[in-house]
């Protein structure tokens, strides 16, 4: 099968079967809307000094979030970010080379402790604790088959006790199977959930990369389709920038 046509499938067989998929993380309706974050170069609130000061970062994600009357936050999908020059795990180790900038999820800003539930039946593909500053921290990677089509999807910056998994361990719909872990465990992040679809992973376990170079951002996104396709999430609040 051409594997072009493959992802293509994919993406239009989403689209069409959004009533066979549970929230990832559950939004109750008489809460506030959530919040559409913006992380993109243009957000000049992002200095290098609020990033490397994790305690900062993680004040400015709750009072942005509060400021707009929300409960989390949520959005990156291709964004631009400037925010990765942090962290040696985006950089490549000559200088001629670019940096990976162009970001492949949803990013979900919840607290630490947030439940994260299985969108579609499954099982455990692979996991991994990559705990290097600006990294997964924990991580699962499902497997799911649709129609006859498999597929990933990606859960970052997970808690460790999430990880207490096997391979190939079955998962239904719905089923709370990890939450969200505090910075320590996270990569080092203000709490949130990096989501991602994955078509092909292409020999990863346990990792797969969210952040892309720019230059290759047409063969990422379209092995990594919009993950809104299975999130169906309703933004009611501006863009906090």
């Amino acid at each position: 099968m051409d594997d072009k046509k493959y992802r293509v499938s994919l993406q239009e067989l989403l689209k069409s079967n959004l009533h066979l998929f549970d929230p990832v993380i559950e939004i109750d309706e008489k809460e506030p809307g959530l919040v559409a974050m913006d992380f993109s170069i243009s957000n000049t609130d992002l200095t290098s000094e609020l990033i490397r000061d994790i305690d900062k970062f993680c004040d400015y994600i709750v009072q942005c979030i509060a400021n707009k009357g929300g409960r989390i936050g949520v959005g990156g999908y291709g964004e631009h970010r400037s925010i990765y020059g942090y962290s040696q795990v985006f950089d490549p180790s000559s200088d001629s080379e670019e940096p990976r900038r162009l970001h492949l999820g949803v990013d979900i800003w919840a607290p630490a402790g947030t439940e994260v539930h299985c969108p579609y039946p499954g099982r455990v593909h692979s996991f991994s604790d990559l705990d290097r500053r600006g990294d997964y921290g924990g991580v699962i990677i499902l497997e799911h088959e649709l129609c006859g089509i498999v597929f990933y999807t990606l859960y970052g910056h997970l808690s460790r006790a999430s990880l207490n998994k096997s391979v190939g361990e079955e998962l239904e719909k719905g089923e709370t199977f990890a939450t969200l872990g505090p910075p320590l465990e996270n990569g080092f992040w203000p709490p949130h959930l990096h989501f991602q679809i994955i078509a092909d992973l292409g020999g990863y376990k346990g990792d797969y990369p969210g952040v892309c170079r720019y230059s290759e951002r047409e063969k990422y996104m379209e092995n990594c389709p919009d993950p809104e396709l299975i999130l169906k999430f309703e933004v009611h609040s501006t863009r906090c920038n």
